[in-house]
């Protein structure tokens, strides 16, 4: 009884927790890769989009006259590609993030994970970094090819730009916690992020992006955390302002959702 009391209570060092967080996270890599539908929706649906928009629709690689706009003189793809960032966003942390911590609640590995030295917690920590890095390759796949197949211009504010897509990522990871604090299943979870993904798609801009989209729309999206991000990414790309009210509205979608999903989060 005395030991089993110890062994409950000596801390564990802070090097072992660092390991096995190592080991946990190259555990949900290989994992990851091991999904195709993860593998194709994270990680090359981005590409498939940008490369397959440019060359299968008439008129996408056509310059855009539009005098005093920020959009002219760049082709109709170009001005894609804040859509496309916020495609390789919705993904990771809307379909595979929320649908593999359901899961593992679904199995109870969440509650087994209770009583070992690495926490629950651990299994979120892991879960965010992979499907961040998911982002990061989507985003340099995407960006890359596309600047190799297409006529880009180079972003007017790159810093601009990043702090954006940063903002657009946390925001919208908070969303899949959110989904992912709750749901009992797998298929719950995926359902739900599904649901949410398509929406989110819209209000970023994919079927009506910048140029074409209304105006009542655009208001819209404005206040959604993709759409946000999506209309923050293209002022940091074509234009010369700094779009406060999208950058706000991101900040307190993660002031509020982080620990909204932490209070509700369940590991069983």
């Amino acid at each position: 009884m005395t030991a089993t009391a110890h062994a409950t209570t000596t801390p564990v060092p802070r090097a072992a927790r660092q390991r096995g967080l190592g080991a946990l996270v190259r555990s949900e890599a290989v994992l990851f890769l091991r999904d195709p539908g993860s593998v194709f929706f994270a990680l090359f649906f981005p590409l498939i989009l940008a490369v397959g928009l440019g060359f299968a629709i008439p008129g996408m690689r056509d310059t855009i006259e539009s005098p005093g706009t920020s959009y002219d003189g760049v082709t109709v793809i170009a001005s894609f590609m804040p859509v496309i960032l916020a495609t390789a966003i919705a993904a990771p942390a809307l379909t595979t993030l929320p649908s593999y911590i359901a899961g593992y609640r679904e199995r109870g590995v969440l509650r087994r994970l209770a009583a070992t030295p690495m926490r629950p917690s651990g299994i979120l920590v892991a879960q965010v970094i992979v499907n961040v890095a998911a982002f990061l390759v989507a985003a340099v796949l995407a960006l890359g090819v596309s600047a190799l197949v297409h006529d880009l211009v180079v972003p007017t504010q790159p810093v601009l730009l990043v702090q954006a897509a940063l903002l657009g990522l946390a925001s919208t990871f908070g969303i899949g916690l959110l989904i992912a604090a709750f749901a009992a299943k797998a298929s719950t979870a995926n359902g739900l992020g599904m649901l949410v993904y398509f929406p989110m798609l819209f209000f970023a801009g994919l079927w009506t992006p910048g140029p074409i989209m209304p105006d009542i729309v655009e208001s819209i999206a404005r206040f959604t955390p993709l759409g946000a991000a999506s209309q923050a990414m293209t002022e940091a790309w074509f234009g010369s302002g700094v779009p406060l009210l999208q950058l706000v509205v991101m900040i307190a979608y993660v002031a509020v959702l982080y620990p909204l999903a932490a209070r509700l989060f369940r590991w069983s």
